[in-house]
């Protein structure tokens, strides 16, 4: 598991141990072929997308080999299993008992359903970006549109009231602690709830609701994969039509006290320093402030705050390598980055094969894919004055599996 983050950290749990006794097939639904995949697979894509969260517990049925197969084939290190119990409550707590192994009692867990395929990346974003201090959880739901009919012994027996109603969806996000409480307290007092919001309801609290997409359908009946198979197939459309994402960058220092400043990586003489929290790399920084533009993801300041000891005289690869990771994370790769140094001093020419060759290894990209030059400003401005330099950095990203 990858070292924290922020102070409440990010978790998911995945019950995936149900039979799906109303889906009509011998093959559980969470098996099902889907797109070229399988139902769970899908379920899981998204969240392993999302690099906020810190480990995946994937609750199977006690003895399932298929599943436990699965999870080693995607190969990522966040994905663990545990063994569920004989309905989705019971799997939930399971995972959550696993959890408590890894996670604070505060920290933040997602339960997300197995049967549900079409959960795009962005919701998960939205989720995770609603939670607040003081929150006791939020719940991705869509509002109801359709007129409502309470039925009587198969007939309409009144028009309810739609106002205000919303279908509940998973992801589900509440404190690891207070959920498994919940659960508790409700199979203590026998009582089955259908969703974690229920449960947490039962002590009297409010989860946040966040508008999530109407096409993130749980997949119950065969008939539902035909339904999915098209919400996915219209959404790859969609994200092949725009696959490629540009981001820009920008950052300055002024020159202080030293002997060196790192461009790129690379440590060069120079008279003067530059005042800043870390080493001060305006090359990497204009590089990350790109990469996280095109990538949607804020800025540089928001990941690695100049306010945090943490980062005092860091090495800026380690911010550089960081991004890289959540570009891969979001399923993008670079595709090319041009990058420009201005400065009257020092000279970078005989370092511009080392900043790219730093750049490239960091960022897992082909040495061919990184331009680094750089330029004066005639002595015009506080670069001209060389009262401090600056950098700027645009990048082009595609999808990883973009032809």
């Amino acid at each position: 598991m990858r070292p924290p983050a922020a102070a409440r950290r990010v978790w998911a749990v995945v019950p995936a141990a149900g039979r799906g006794e109303r889906f009509d097939s011998t093959l559980p639904k969470q098996y099902a072929a889907l797109a070229g995949a399988t139902v769970l697979e899908w379920a899981l894509r998204s969240l392993l997308r999302e690099p906020r969260i810190e480990g995946i517990v994937l609750v199977l049925r006690s003895g399932d080999a298929r599943g436990a197969e699965l999870a080693a084939a995607l190969g990522d290190a966040r994905l663990i299993t545990a063994s569920g119990g004989a309905s989705r409550q019971e799997s939930v707590l399971s995972g959550l008992k696993r959890l408590a192994q890894l996670a604070a009692p505060d920290d933040w867990v997602l339960v997300h359903d197995a049967a549900r395929p079409c959960l795009p990346p962005g919701d998960v974003r939205t989720l995770i970006d609603a939670l607040a201090p003081g929150s006791c959880g939020a719940v991705l739901a869509a509002p109801i549109f359709d007129t409502v009919k309470r039925e009587r012994d198969g007939s309409v027996s009144e028009t309810v009231d739609r106002q205000g109603l919303w279908r509940a969806l998973t992801p589900q996000v509440f404190g690891c602690a207070q959920l498994r409480e919940a659960l508790e307290q409700a199979a203590l007092a026998g009582v089955t709830v259908t969703d974690e919001a229920q449960a947490m309801e039962r002590l009297g609290l409010r989860p946040l609701l966040v508008r999530g997409s109407p096409f993130n359908i749980k997949v119950t009946r065969a008939e539902d994969l035909a339904v999915a198979a098209g919400f996915l197939a219209s959404a790859e459309a969609g994200r092949m039509a725009s696959s490629m994402r540009i981001g820009q960058g920008f950052d300055v220092h002024a020159f202080g006290d030293g002997d060196h400043v790192m461009l790129g990586g690379v440590r060069i003489a120079h008279h003067r320093g530059v005042v800043a929290h870390s080493d001060g790399d305006v090359v990497i920084h204009a590089l990350c402030d790109a990469l996280l533009g095109a990538l949607g993801e804020g800025d540089i300041g928001q990941h690695f705050p100049d306010s945090d000891p943490r980062y005092r005289g860091a090495d800026s690869r380690m911010f550089l390598r960081e991004v890289a990771s959540r570009m891969r994370a979001a399923g993008m790769r670079l595709i090319n980055a041009d990058i420009t140094v201005l400065a009257e001093s020092p000279r970078i020419a005989g370092h511009r094969a080392a900043i790219a060759a730093n750049l490239a290894a960091d960022l897992g990209a082909p040495l061919p894919s990184i331009n680094v030059k750089a330029t004066t400003t005639e002595r015009l401005g506080f670069v001209g004055r060389s009262e401090g330099l600056a950098a700027s950095a645009a990048v082009l990203l595609d999808t990883c599996d973009a032809k």
